[in-house]
């Protein structure tokens, strides 16, 4: 049997497509890459806050599942919307992969250290907001491209530091370049930055079975508090917003984080329960955030758009 893997063309989307690929040639499949261009990567000056967030990773990969043109798409997880079309899915997730962020510098060894007015490279509102808890004296700047355009714009001074994901970094053989990981108390994760997420039709129990040597229970009851935190919020890349979970034994704890654009009003809080809860857990996460002052700010930000 076949599986026609979609996947974008930077080196991250084929090292993640590559190593689904691995697992199921291994499993006695026979494995064809797609390779897709989707609007995210073709504008690559504008932040993704201003041009619609999450979906532009993944819609083009999308229509060609619903076209028949491949099987199962390989998303980076974070980058995933929480709804999809009908007819598609995610019918795997994989073992999670270190989901913190990366500080990475020419001159500092981490951002505690940063002088007045230094210039740190982010596109992330996530990541704007609680940079600035960490040191108020910094600056942010958008920063756009693949990894190895972001690291080129960092060498040659166009930043003092940028933030990565650390999972992407390990991914592609680069953990020299970091200098510091943040923990995730001082820098609460995207919501599922470390899973892959395989998506497919709902309906092709055939794909559905291959991809099962994929999934991570473990991720998936993760994934799922996550990704219910953020549908309650109906929040994409307008907002500042983090989770992330934890699975100790049969308990799930879960942080959330929401903040205005200016990283001024913050609200944080956690919630445990039981992990076959994961979906229920996330949504009263939300809510409870949402209660405590968030919804302001989401009023706020959604109202201007």
């Amino acid at each position: 049997m076949k599986i026609r893997i979609g996947t974008r063309k930077s080196k991250l989307a084929l090292w993640q497509a590559n190593y689904v690929a691995d697992i199921l040639r291994k499993n006695g499949y026979e494995v064809d890459l797609v390779k897709i261009t989707t609007k995210g990567d073709k504008i690559l000056d504008v932040p993704l806050a201003k041009i619609g967030g999450k979906g532009l990773f993944v819609k083009e990969i999308e229509e060609a599942l619903l076209r028949d043109e491949i099987d199962i798409a390989v998303h980076s997880l974070k980058d995933v919307p929480t709804y999809f079309p009908e007819g598609l899915g995610l019918i795997a997730v994989s073992e999670r992969e270190d989901p913190r962020d990366a500080f990475l510098s020419v001159n500092y060894e981490d951002i505690y250290q940063m002088k007045e007015g230094s210039v740190v490279g982010t596109s992330s509102l996530r990541r704007k907001a609680q940079l600035k808890l960490l040191n108020n004296k910094i600056q942010t700047k958008d920063l756009r491209g693949n990894v190895d355009t972001r690291l080129r714009k960092l060498e040659e001074g166009q930043y003092d530091a940028i933030i990565l994901a650390y999972a992407g970094l390990k991914r592609l053989g680069l953990e020299s370049k970091v200098k510091k990981v943040f923990s995730p108390e001082e820098m609460i994760p995207a919501v599922c930055q470390g899973f892959l997420g395989i998506e497919g039709r709902i309906d092709d129990k055939r794909v559905k079975e291959a991809v099962r040597v994929i999934n991570c229970e473990e991720s998936v009851i993760r994934a799922t508090a996550e990704r219910s935190f953020l549908s309650t919020l109906e929040g994409g890349c307008q907002v500042p917003i983090a989770a992330y979970s934890e699975l100790k034994g049969d308990t799930l704890e879960i942080v959330g984080f929401v903040s205005d654009l200016d990283g001024e009003r913050i609200f944080k809080d956690k919630i445990s329960g039981k992990a076959e809860d994961a979906e229920t857990l996330g949504r009263k996460l939300a809510e409870k955030l949402l209660d405590e002052g968030a919804r302001e700010i989401l009023r706020e930000i959604y109202g201007k758009e």
